[in-house]
């Protein structure tokens, strides 16, 4: 089909949308950032490993950079993630999601400073742009309101800044083998490096808990199927396509916070969302174009 490509690309955004959500209810439920996210990388982690055996053949590669560029994916998803989580814990759903996706603003500072990227004035009039999106998102223009909520403000800004690193590594490792290996050895290093933060107690825990299911549910939405999904549908689509559809995730999340957990968003801070995503988007486009 025609539009197959787009489809799978929007639902994996939507998955990643919802899982902000699923988050935020075992959140309430008591457990820790750390183990939820945990969880998400994990079961994900299984998914990738089943879809790497079934095309083993096709996807053994020994390249010590692609390794390296592999587990480089897996320290930004696990930074990624957990930030992620922590951003809602501290503010909304909406704020968190949001200020996860200045993660392009991110990947053209690092471009502009390691010389990959020639400066212009579009492309900072973008970054003033999304700037002046965060401070109205946030309440960053009054001191008292951003007090309260800048670990949650720190937390989505950092979970931007690790989805760039996830996105440098995910595509220089690309380049070099097959997106199975890619996420089989980034999500394989996702659990080494979070299986030393989290606390061991409250994750065994997990299994025996009338709970195991919504984590079930969390990875296999919030990892496994949606990254497999969108890989296979970014193949069949145009890069500016791809691009545009993925901000149905902040969307969605946010409407999943807003209807379904009851987070408030004033005028303000949805004028602020909207800058940011149509920055983010204008951006994505000519970037891809």
């Amino acid at each position: 089909m025609k539009y197959t490509g787009i489809w799978l690309v929007m639902l994996a955004a939507m998955f990643w949308g919802l899982s902000g959500g699923i988050a935020d209810i075992l959140m309430e439920k008591g457990w820790s950032p750390l183990v939820i996210s945990f969880y998400r990388g994990a079961v994900g982690f299984i998914f990738f490993f089943v879809w790497f055996i079934i095309h083993f053949k096709q996807n053994w590669i020994t390249s010590p950079r692609f390794h390296f560029w592999s587990i480089l994916g897996g320290i930004g998803v696990a930074g990624n993630f957990t930030f992620y989580f922590l951003a809602i814990q501290e503010s909304s759903v909406a704020v968190a999601a949001t200020l996860m996706y200045t993660a392009p603003i991110f990947v053209l500072l690092i471009a502009f400073l390691f010389r990959m990227e020639q400066s212009t004035w579009f492309k900072w009039l973008c970054v003033v742009s999304v700037l002046i999106g965060i401070v109205l998102l946030t309440g960053a223009y009054d001191p008292e309101s951003v007090s309260t909520g800048i670990f949650g403000v720190a937390a989505g800004l950092a979970a931007g800044l690790s989805y760039a690193l996830f996105i440098f590594g995910f595509k220089n490792a690309s380049a070099i083998g097959s997106p199975q290996m890619v996420l089989t050895i980034a999500f394989f290093a996702f659990c080494i490096i979070l299986v030393w933060f989290i606390d061991m107690g409250e994750a065994l825990s997990v299994l025996t808990s009338g709970d195991l299911w919504w984590f079930l549910l969390l990875g296999a939405v919030g990892a496994g199927v949606s990254f497999i999904i969108y890989v296979i549908g970014v193949r069949r689509t145009a890069p500016t396509t791809a691009s545009m559809v993925a901000m149905v995730e902040p969307v969605t999340a946010s409407l999943f916070g807003v209807l379904l957990l009851g987070d408030r968003l004033a005028i303000i801070q949805i004028l602020g969302m909207a800058i940011i995503l149509v920055t983010i988007t204008v951006l994505s486009v000519r970037q891809s174009g």
